[in-house]
């Protein structure tokens, strides 16, 4: 499938073309309808689209410095991954509107291959989710949401900015709905040379460019006033050159394309709702050892995905809800010993939710999954929150999830392992939550233990093969902190948080690679009339990089602040600048390559 094409064809269907007047908001359509019953039970940090603004380069910028999670970048752009209170990549599960992405030969996602801009929300909860999202809901779950609201008339939203290192990174959004139809259409393009220098590790940033670009559109249609079919589309295209130490280095890039495209016809009464969903997920990517020359190899994964979300109440305060999901997993590898394999995969859940007050709920959940050639195990779920009082609420889970072994890992030659058991997990969380007037304050203890770790290790034979090996302990508590202040013409608002985490092999008692005990971010923001200003602070401790705890090739603990102002005019239109990294401070989260010191960038919103 040639993506570059699709793109082109669809964002000129479904161009401009929005004529009606502004109407007051009436409803709104949400793709994940989990979200809302996972927030009564678990902390949730949503992250809004005017906050993407100040870490626009990328996904893995925003996540690092409006999250609790750990982003492994080999350089800005390239290949990146998560690490969620102390567990690996693939124990971090991407969720869009609903529907797991992680691919399937990886078993996780890309961070830098997701698009940044084009989503409502992005929503972070950390714990155990495996009985809602699956697979690899282990760590916490990334969810990017698109919502579509009814009876809001013609909006359009342009954002463009110019940015250090040759970077230029341009989104258009346009809507249009009236009291039975919402569409709404966005794209995005960055581009960047990427070309930054950091002298004092004699580090040149050679062959870091990097581009891609991004399509959504999503529709709603309400059928019947209590019915509703929707449509959600995504479609990228990007591509990362590979950076190389020396001027005379191979050269080499990775190509990357996805399709997702996603069908709901959902009825909505008073004491039921059934949401039915038919989705398809493409996946295809191809390295080059050298960026003139053909790939040397590749894969493409595809999947199809049925599901059903059934939620009734029983009374008002006992509510059931059953979910019913069925997949067909495709893939084909190319120069990897992958051949044409398939897998099914079928899953039935089961959630009953017990309002007993207003301040005292309970839920309690249980999946099992039938994997073609795998035994799975059987997952369950406890959590309940009580407020006993005003400014204290308190909510604690249990949970048990799992990890499926990857294509990769069952059928690499060499090295897959068609033996592979899937990895579990035992989660236990605690949420204490803190209101004071216009201060809140959330400690978040946890705790969990996984086993049937799967890592790949050398043989005698000479190559290196996948294993379920030790067992992984993790311990450790997030905080998060939030303060609002309106004093007439004066808005102040504040975002802190601090995750420690202890993540230890249980065989030797040493941390795991690239897991900072200590992680702390910082947001500040206050707007006076129509200008804004923002200063963001992270700090990121001792980080090892090898399973022995050796300090002489760890990480050391850094800390960088971003900054930037902007100007609103009459509403529609915002002027803004940015310093990113304002310390110059020489940091890496990665071995050997180093992140851009201090740069800049300029930018405009323009709202019609």
């Amino acid at each position: 499938m040639d993506i570059k094409k699709s793109l082109v064809l669809i964002f000129s269907a479904y161009g401009y073309f929005l004529s009606a007047q502004e109407k007051a908001i009436d409803t709104v359509y949400i793709f994940d309808n989990q979200m809302n019953k996972v927030k009564l039970f678990h902390n949730v940090n949503t992250i809004r689209p005017k906050d993407f603004e100040k870490n626009a380069t990328n996904l893995s910028e925003l996540l690092r410095f409006q999250s609790q999670l750990y982003i492994k970048e080999n350089g800005r752009g390239a290949v990146s991954s998560p690490s969620f209170r102390g567990t690996s990549a693939g124990h971090t599960a991407f969720v869009w509107n609903g529907i797991n992405i992680n691919s399937t030969f990886l078993g996780q996602g890309d961070v830098n291959n997701i698009p940044l801009f084009g989503y409502d929300e992005l929503e972070v909860k950390a714990g155990g989710g495996s009985v809602q999202y699956g697979s690899s809901a282990i760590g916490g779950s990334i969810h990017l949401n698109n919502n579509l609201e009814f009876n809001k008339g013609a909006h359009a939203f342009l954002y463009s900015e110019a940015a250090s290192f040759g970077t230029f990174n341009n989104f258009l959004r346009t809507s249009f709905s009236n009291d039975k139809f919402s569409v709404k259409v966005s794209g995005n393009y960055v581009i960047s040379q990427n070309d930054y220098e950091v002298p004092e590790k004699e580090y040149i940033n050679r062959n870091g460019r990097f581009y891609n670009s991004s399509i959504n559109i999503g529709a709603s249609y309400k059928i019947a006033p209590h019915q509703t079919v929707s449509w959600q589309n995504q479609l990228f295209d990007g591509s990362q050159h590979y950076p190389i130490f020396t001027e005379n280095g191979n050269k080499t890039k990775y190509n990357a394309q996805t399709l997702r495209s996603l069908i709901s016809w959902d009825i909505t009464r008073n004491d039921f709702s059934n949401s039915l969903k038919a989705a398809y997920t493409e996946d295809n990517f191809q390295y080059f050892g050298d960026i003139e020359k053909p790939k040397e190899s590749g894969a493409q994964g595809k999947n199809y995905i049925f599901r059903n979300d059934f939620n009734y109440f029983i009374t008002p305060k006992l509510n059931i809800n059953a979910i019913g999901e069925f997949q067909v997993n495709k893939g084909i590898g190319y120069q990897s010993g992958i051949g044409d394999i398939s897998r099914n995969v079928g899953a039935g859940a089961g959630l009953v939710r017990y309002f007993v007050t207003s301040d005292l709920r309970f839920e309690a959940g249980i999946k099992k999954d039938f994997v073609e050639n795998l035994s799975s195990p059987v997952l369950y779920s406890f959590s309940g929150k009580w407020q006993p009082v005003k400014w204290y609420q308190a909510g604690a889970s249990l949970s048990r999830n799992f990890k499926f072994p990857t294509f990769n890992d069952l059928y690499w030659r060499q090295g897959g392992n068609p033996d592979l058991v899937p990895e579990t997990s035992m989660n236990i969380d605690m949420d204490h939550e803190f209101t004071f007037g216009d201060f809140r304050l959330t400690v978040s203890p946890y705790y969990m233990d996984i086993k049937n770790y799967i890592n790949w290790l050398p043989t005698a034979a000479g190559f290196w093969a996948a294993f379920n090996t030790y067992s992984v302990e993790i311990y450790g508590v997030d905080s998060q902190v939030t303060y609002r202040k309106n004093l007439g013409n004066h808005h102040l608002t504040f975002n802190g948080g601090y995750t420690y985490s202890r993540s230890t092999n249980k065989l030797t008692g040493m941390q795991m690679m690239y897991v900072p005990l200590h992680k702390a971010t910082g947001n500040i923001d206050y707007r006076y009339r129509f200008l804004s200003v923002y200063v963001q602070g992270l700090f990121n401790g001792l980080t090892y990089t090898t399973t022995d705890e050796k300090k002489a090739d760890a990480i050391d603990p850094y800390f960088v602040m971003n900054t930037g102002i902007s100007a609103n005019f009459s509403d529609h239109y915002t002027l803004g600048f940015k310093v990113n990294n304002l310390t110059d401070t020489v940091y890496q989260t990665v071995s050997y390559y180093p992140l851009p010191k201090r740069n800049y960038s300029i930018y405009i919103n323009i709202n019609f």
